[in-house]
Order: C-alpha cells, then sequence, then structure tokens
C-alpha cells in the first residue's frame, strides 16, 4: 500500500496532512475505500499475475518452517506490522477513535496477507502455511500490544539489505535485479527490532531519536531447505538506529517522509555474532 496519512499538526489546521480532532466521516469512508480497491487490485494482480501460472487445488496447508532459516517469517511479522501502522495512521487521520484505530488499522497488515495465504492455499505449487499465519499474527500483535500498552511504538520492525553474490547463482528464485533481490534474495535482508531508548528513560538526556538495534539473518542459501545448501549459516547483530520520526521538524512533508521510511534500518557500526561462531565488526552496516 502506498498511501501515506501524516497524523501530526501542521501549521495550517485546514491542510490535508493535518489530522482531525473529531471523527470525520468523509475522510474515513475515504480511508476505507482506498484500502479496499487497494488490497482488491493487489490481491486480483496476485491471482493473474503470479497464481494463474499453476494449478488449481483444493485448499491445503503446507509446512515451510523449516525454509530459508525461517528469514521469510520475519518478513512476513515486518510486513503485518508496517501495513497494520499504516492503518492505524490513516484512522487517526480520519479522526476515528483509538478503539477503532487498533480493531480496523492495527489489524490490517493481518487481514491481508491471511487473503494471500488462502490464494497460497488453493495453489498446488504452494499451499498455506501456518508458520506464514503465526508471523503474521506476531507483527500486529508487537503493534496493537504496544499501543494498548504504552500508546507509542517503543520496538520498531526494520529491515535492511545489502547484495550479495547469492543472487545470480540462482536468478530466478533469488531475484534477476536490485528490485527483485530486495524482496526475494533472503541472504541480503536482514530484520532488526529497533528499541528508543528515551521512551525507557524519559528524564534522561539520551536524544529521542536514538535506538538500540538488534537484527537478524542468514546467509548461505540458494535453496530454501536447509540441508540442500553448502554451508549456510545464522547472524545476529547489535547496531545503533534512529526512530526517524522523532526527529523534530516543522515541515509536514519532511514528518510525512520520516514516517513512511522509518521502516528501514538506518545504516551504521554492528557488530555480528554468526553461528558458527565468528565475531564481525562492521564500519558500516546496510
Amino acid at each position: 500500500m502506498c498511501l501515506v496519512f501524516y497524523s501530526g499538526k501542521a501549521q495550517n489546521e485546514n491542510s490535508f496532512f493535518t489530522k482531525s480532532d473529531t471523527l470525520n466521516k468523509a475522510r474515513l469512508r475515504g480511508v476505507y475505500i482506498t484500502e479496499a480497491a487497494l488490497a482488491s487490485i493487489t490481491l486480483i494482480g496476485l491471482n493473474e499475475l503470479w497464481y494463474a501460472d499453476y494449478e488449481r487445488s483444493k485448499f491445503h496447508f503446507i509446512n515451510d518452517n523449516g525454509d530459508w532459516m525461517q528469514m521469510d517469517k520475519m518478513g512476513h511479522a515486518l510486513t503485518s506490522y508496517h501495513i497494520g501502522k499504516l492503518g492505524m495512521t490513516a484512522l487517526d487521520w480520519a479522526g476515528a477513535s483509538k478503539k477503532s484505530q487498533l480493531l480496523y488499522g492495527g489489524t490490517l497488515g493481518f487481514a491481508f496477507l491471511t487473503a494471500v495465504e488462502v490464494l497460497d492455499g488453493h495453489s498446488s505449487e504452494w499451499g498455506a502455511s501456518g508458520g506464514d499465519i503465526i508471523a503474521n499474527a506476531a507483527g500486529a500483535s508487537l503493534l496493537i500490544g504496544q499501543e494498548l500498552l504504552w500508546n507509542e511504538q517503543r520496538f520498531l520492525l526494520k529491515y535492511s539489505f545489502h547484495q550479495t553474490d547469492y543472487a545470480s547463482q540462482r536468478p530466478n528464485t533469488l531475484g534477476s535485479d536490485l528490485a527483485e533481490e530486495m524482496l526475494k534474495d533472503y541472504n541480503g535482508q536482514t530484520y532488526w527490532l529497533s528499541a528508543n531508548i528515551w521512551s525507557f528513560a524519559k528524564e534522561s538526556k539520551f536524544p529521542k531519536w536514538l535506538n538500540i538495534a538488534f537484527g537478524y539473518g542468514a546467509e548461505g542459501m540458494i535453496y530454501s531447505q536447509e540441508n540442500l545448501n553448502e554451508a549456510p549459516y545464522r547472524q545476529f547483530y547489535a547496531s545503533f538506529d534512529i526512530d526517524l520520526t522523532k526527529i523534530k521538524t516543522k515541515s509536514p512533508f519532511l514528518k510525512t517522509l520520516f514516517n513512511t521510511l522509518n521502516f528501514i534500518k538506518i545504516p551504521a557500526p554492528a557488530l555480528e555474532f554468526t553461528s558458527t561462531g565468528k565475531i564481525k565488526t562492521h564500519l558500516i552496516y546496510f
């Protein structure tokens, strides 16, 4: 979903970017219509362009929990989290109640990805994944749980990527260009849990935007199943990060931009621990 709504205060109280203090029914209708249209177009497009190449089957489940060293599950959690976050922001912009934001916005990612699982379940090539559904629920739960507990997001799920040599060995699966590799090459992806330090110590002098981040990645994967790869291994990272939404600016455009890009982990020095026992330092890690 590509629509962005800024939920902060703009200088012009009548600005499109200014959230409504009370329920704005016109905006609310616009949000629901836009979400329904985008979800429908995406699902129809997936059905025609992706699943149409494979035979249909009765709905069935598969167990793919061991595939890609669980990197795909991390991607599901992150997607569910951020689509839900976007849904909440849109409803906040429309002046919806907090309850509605949580119920209809926070669950948006889980609902959309569940629909994708239904398509998977009717494809003979794939199949619905219980692990994917659990990951989708985990992403939505992290979002909603923090709002219920703190009324803010102290922990963010983030993503970073760097190109690897593995994609060229199997481009049809891992991607044949940068855009495809960012989605398909799990070897170059890292998923982060980024924690805002100031949120846990609001009387401290820590910068409000400073985060500490813990990442997970994996390498050596040309095939999805671990035993088919030569020497795959897991990676664990510790690094610093920035919560872009906590950077002070009076510009509604910049606030909207920062809110949109906040799913990206900022490149920074990092310490890497691998499952093979190695420790590496990175001056700048993407």
